[in-house]
Order: C-alpha cells, then structure tokens, then sequence
C-alpha cells in the first residue's frame, strides 16, 4: 500500500528559526575525501540521510574506517591515498547518483575489482556521460546494454590512466567531479572543460587536501598527486545546504504573514541560482552575517512574505540552480504573470522525469497551470488552486515541493512522502513546528 502524508493549508504565517540540514553535496565528498587520507578527519554537521549514508556504506567496503559519535558527528580514517582495498560484496550506491558517479572516477584507478548495484531509480539512471572520459582516459567499465545502466563492474587496468583535456558537453559537477578524482591517479594533468561552470564543491576541498588545481574560466585541471602530498585536515564543518534552504525561502516568500531565518547555509557562488532567481521574481531575501567555513561561504539567509513576479530563465544558470527547479516552479505558480524555463532537458534524467513530474503532478493542485516543454516548462502563475492528491514520484525534491505548493494553497495529500529521508529526514517535522 502507498504511503501517505497529509499537508494542511498554512492558516497563519510560518515563523522561526531553522537550522538546515548539513550540505549533502559536502557530505559526500567530505568522507570519500578523508577516506583517501591516513590521519583521523573529524567532520561535523554531516547530512545523517539515505545518500549520504551510502558513501559511507561504500568507503567502509572499501576499508575506511567510519565511526559516529553522533548522527551528524563522524571520524574517518583511511589508509593513504593508495590505501584502499578490494571490496568482498557488490558495492550498494542505494538511490544516490553522487555516490556511484564519483566513486566510478576513484575506483577506476584502483588495482582491483569493484562491481556496483543500486535502487530501482538509479539503475534506470545513464551512466555513459561518466564512462565515457572515464574510458578516455584508459579505464576499463562494462555496464549493462547500451545506455550503460547498472550493474557496473570496474576491472583493474594494470598501469596508470592517461591524463586527458575532456570537453564536457554538459555542465555537470558529478562528471566534472568522477574526471578530477581518476586524474589524481594519472600519469599526466587532467583537465575539464565544461559548457558552463557546474558546483565546485570537489574542488574547494581538493586544494583543502593538498592537491595541486588551477582554473581557467570554465576549465579547471587536477595535478597527479604523489603520496606525501595529499593531507587530510584534522576537521571538517559541513554548512547547511541550501538545497534544503529553498523549499522555506520559497515558503518564506509566498505563504502569507511569514518572517523565516534560515542559519548556517552554504553560499558557494557555483550554488546559489536559487538566490538570483527569487531576487529577479521580488522576494525579499537578505543575507545576512557571511563568514568562511571550511572554504565554503556561509552565512544566515533570512525571507519574509513578497509579491512575486514572473521570471525567464535558462542554460546558462542552471547548473547553479538544477535542483532547485522543482521548488522555483511553486513559487512560479504564486507569482503574478508567466514564468519561462528553458535548458532545464537534465531534470528529465534525474531520481525521476522531473519535468514531467512537475507538469503532471503540481497540475493536480493548479489546474491548467503548466506547460511541458522538450527542454523546460511555461508555468501561468496564480491560477485557481485546490486541493488535491499528488505522487512524489519517489523523489525527495518532488515530495518537498508538493508539501510547500499545498502549504500555501489548499492542502496536499502526498503519495510516497518518505522519499525525504534522502536529504532532509525531518523536513515533515520541521514543517509541523512551523
């Protein structure tokens, strides 16, 4: 039977302070990136949900060892950057894309064997985007049929990978992220070059590590990495993820008589789309005490009630705001006018066809509202809502969308709501406290 969760009209403002879970982007990489290192990492603030949890499930199979002291508290220690060992069980990447893509880059160096499974969604998931510069490079790859899909196994190729100057045809931090972690491991510098500059989330922490970077407008080349020169620092501090942020900074802007502060929540310039978007549609967002944490910029987002206006928006900045496209399509149908989406074809290969989802699903609730395009969406804002039943599609962001849509109109029932706990655990309690 499906899971249900029922969201109620907000009868007054949402009001109060949050602290946004830790950066799941940061979480990710925090551990792969301590794991490669031979010193204890302390690393507070990790994002203590399902994704997450599958790096970890991957790098303790890979013979890092993990210990928490508390859900968001964890030391890892590795065994030097050519420490890892072979796994003895098939690697499980759960539901998470970030896992499997950017272990396929650190594992493709390593002398031994490794295969790959994952959930239903991400086995449905390409993975040739990756294979491919990976394969360049001399890595040796074998998914199942033509779109590469899992499982994946990766096989030992007996001497160093090349390193290659990739023109990356998309700009996608997970590819940029997999090409970067192999070139460590080659036997020449490795650069990336992409459409657009993608999240650079791998790349602040790798010169955190020692290694060796230089970028270029939209390219940035790793340096190979002797043994000695790779130090892991002796603590991380994840910031609050603003992914998880945008769902109250749109509830924020459009459920009425609302006054939010939202703390600790990762700036990263490469991030913040989201930002610049709501800025243009008129809401009322001011950052406030910025400060550096971990070569991060962090600082406290605070958003009260506004009158939004329709926006245009497309290829160039989505990189910067791709996750965040299902959340800016609700504030999108409270905004007075249209609001245009373009270069937005990468969300239909997301936990789910997000683009159709939207159109489809937010539909039930505002009725006539959205029009599906190949590569975006036309949503006609402030049209008659009502309630209505709505499927998540198995997708955390779709999930969180729906429950802020039908906070603001006339209530939601949701179909699969516990696809939250892959970034935001407690996002349904945090609502109820509001």
């Amino acid at each position: 039977m499906t899971e249900m969760k029922t969201i109620e009209p907000a009868r007054h403002g949402w009001q109060g302070t949050i602290d946004v879970p830790g950066d799941k982007s940061i979480s990710h990489r925090s551990v792969m990136f301590a794991g490669l290192g031979n010193t204890p990492v302390h690393i507070r603030n990790f994002l203590h949900a399902a994704d997450c949890l599958s790096t970890v499930g991957v790098m303790r199979a890979l013979g890092t060892a993990i210990e928490f002291l508390n859900e968001n508290e964890l030391i890892v220690t590795g065994k030097g950057l050519y420490g890892l060992s072979e796994p003895l069980t098939v690697l499980d990447a759960g539901n998470s894309g970030t896992t499997l893509r950017l272990m396929m880059g650190l594992l493709a160096p390593q002398p031994f064997l490794s295969v790959f499974s994952g959930d239903a969604s991400l086995t449905r998931r390409p993975m040739g985007r990756v294979l491919l510069p990976l394969s360049e490079m001399g890595a040796r790859i074998y998914g199942r049929n033509v779109n590469n899909n899992l499982p994946l196994t990766i096989v030992p190729t007996g001497e160093k990978l090349r390193g290659i100057h990739y023109n990356s045809p998309v700009a996608s931090a997970q590819v940029k992220s997999a090409i970067l972690l192999a070139g460590l491991y080659a036997d020449a510098p490795t650069t990336v070059t992409e459409p657009y500059v993608s999240r650079d989330h791998t790349e602040q922490m790798l010169a955190g590590f020692g290694v060796h970077l230089k970028r270029t407008g939209t390219s940035v080349t790793v340096f190979p990495v002797e043994e000695g020169s790779y130090r892991a620092p002796d603590e991380i501090t994840v910031p609050g993820d603003i992914s998880s942020a945008a769902y109250f900074l749109v509830a924020g802007s459009i459920i009425k008589d609302s006054r939010l502060l939202l703390r600790n929540v990762g700036i990263n310039p490469t991030r913040t789309g989201i930002l610049d978007v709501l800025a243009e549609m008129g809401a009322h967002i001011a950052v406030q005490n910025e400060r550096m944490s971990g070569g991060e910029c962090v600082a406290d987002l605070a958003v009260e009630t506004a009158e939004l206006r329709g926006t245009s928006f497309g290829a160039e900045i989505m990189p910067r705001l791709i996750d965040e496209i299902p959340i800016l399509a609700v504030a999108a149908l409270f905004a007075k006018g249209d609001t245009v989406i373009t270069g937005a074809g990468e969300l239909r290969v997301k936990e789910t066809d997000r683009l159709h989802a939207i159109a489809t699903e937010f539909q039930k609730l505002a009725p006539g509202s959205i029009e599906e395009r190949e590569d975006g969406l036309i949503i006609h804002g402030k049209p008659e809502m009502q309630r209505g039943q709505a499927s998540s599609y198995g997708d955390h962001r779709m999930a969180m969308s729906l429950a802020v849509l039908g906070a603001a109109a006339d209530g939601v029932i949701i179909e699969e709501p516990d696809s939250v706990n892959i970034s935001y655990p407690i996002f349904f309690a945090e609502i109820e406290r509001m």
